[in-house]
């Protein structure tokens, strides 16, 4: 009987196999870094952590874009959502995460007009509907989110519906990754990159990061076998001093990726420095409006007291974000922190580690 595709890629049979072939490639200590949150996910749901040889260390890096997201963003978030004259709009996953003191499920509750939308298009059929209001987007998200805000952006421009802006809070994956790797206490020998990223912007970026710091990149997906396949593939360049970006998922990624969604972004957004939760800033890590759409951007069109919040003393999500710590090591996890009543981001997001550990009941080695 024939596999489908999903059925391949879950195959227990070829799971095995190629776990098998790790433990036979390997002969050191080896520390690769997944990129992406779903991922982590992903490795945790299917055991695979569990798999692997003593050898491979998987640390979990900070592709959770919610996760990032920085308190200052989430502040501004709530300020502008309180306003009488905006309706907020927002990825679903971002109401949970915890500003200083509230959250944008707590605005809503007590009467700011908040709501969940799935696609920034979304919003802006809103503002068209809703003439009287301001309705504002959260443009969360790494580059994957991306196209579809640019596109939202130039819808709203071509229709001239002025009554919808974006909170730019957008992160972009190769800095972060420069990032890590400058770390004066960097443990990462190589990463697994993100698929879907990889699909929409290429991963010709991450050569000059393999060369660079002589780390291998290997990009991949989300399913067993894919995952598995790209570990195999980075140990093996990793045991022969190989140091290259290599593509695991080529059904779903070119070098080159989508040249057409590359070139709408450039169009609307620029990069800038963006600070990340629990990180600090990253140089041209973050895209914001060009001058050009300056007023699409929220943060120019509504006056904003600027802050400082201050993140729970309890959470130690900046160092699980950095690959520093796992969950376990938070005393925080499991008891102050649960996903019911979250002290920070990663416990909240569909693809935080937190959450993963929290889910699947990854118990402390």
């Amino acid at each position: 009987m024939s596999l489908s595709s999903s059925e391949l890629f879950r195959s227990a049979e070829l799971t095995r196999l190629l776990a098998g072939e790790i433990r036979q490639a390997v002969t050191r200590p080896w520390n690769i870094m997944e990129i992406c949150g779903g991922q982590t996910h992903a490795i945790l749901q299917y055991g695979l952590d569990q798999l692997l040889p003593p050898e491979i260390t998987l640390i979990h890096g900070p592709g959770c874009p919610v996760c990032v997201t920085s308190l200052e963003a989430i502040e501004n978030a709530l300020q502008i959502a309180h306003l009488p004259e905006v309706i907020f709009t927002s990825f679903g996953d971002m109401l949970r995460v915890p500003g200083a003191k509230a959250n944008l499920f707590s605005a809503r509750a007590e009467g700011a007009d908040v709501r969940v939308v799935y696609s920034p298009l979304d919003a802006v059929k809103l503002a068209r509907e809703n003439p009287q209001k301001q309705v504002v987007f959260f443009a969360i998200g790494f580059e994957t989110t991306v196209p579809s805000i640019a596109a939202s952006v130039l819808h709203a421009e071509r229709n001239q519906i002025t009554n919808f802006s974006i909170l730019p809070a957008n992160v972009l994956v190769p800095p972060a990754m420069h990032a890590i790797l400058q770390s004066p206490d960097n443990r990462v020998n190589a990463f697994l990159a993100a698929g879907h990223v990889c699909a929409v912007m290429g991963y010709w970026e991450y050569e000059a990061i393999a060369a660079r710091y002589r780390a291998p990149i290997v990009v991949t997906g989300f399913e067993p076998v894919d995952l598995l396949r790209g570990i195999l593939m980075t140990v093996r360049q990793l045991e022969s001093g190989r140091f290259v970006v290599e593509n695991a998922y080529s059904r779903a990624v070119t070098r080159e990726g989508n040249l057409a969604a590359q070139e709408m972004i450039k169009q609307v957004f620029e990069p800038v420095d963006r600070q990340w939760r629990g990180i600090g800033i990253i140089p041209l890590s973050g895209l914001g409006l060009r001058p050009r759409y300056a007023d699409f951007n929220a943060l120019q069109r509504f006056p904003l007291t600027r802050q400082s919040p201050m993140e729970s003393p309890l959470c130690i999500a900046g160092q699980v974000l950095r690959g520093n710590a796992t969950p376990h090591d938070c005393p925080a996890f499991g008891r102050e922190c649960t996903p019911a009543s979250p002290l920070g981001a990663p416990m909240v997001s569909s693809e935080g580690a937190c959450s993963a550990y929290y889910r699947y009941q990854r118990v402390k080695a």
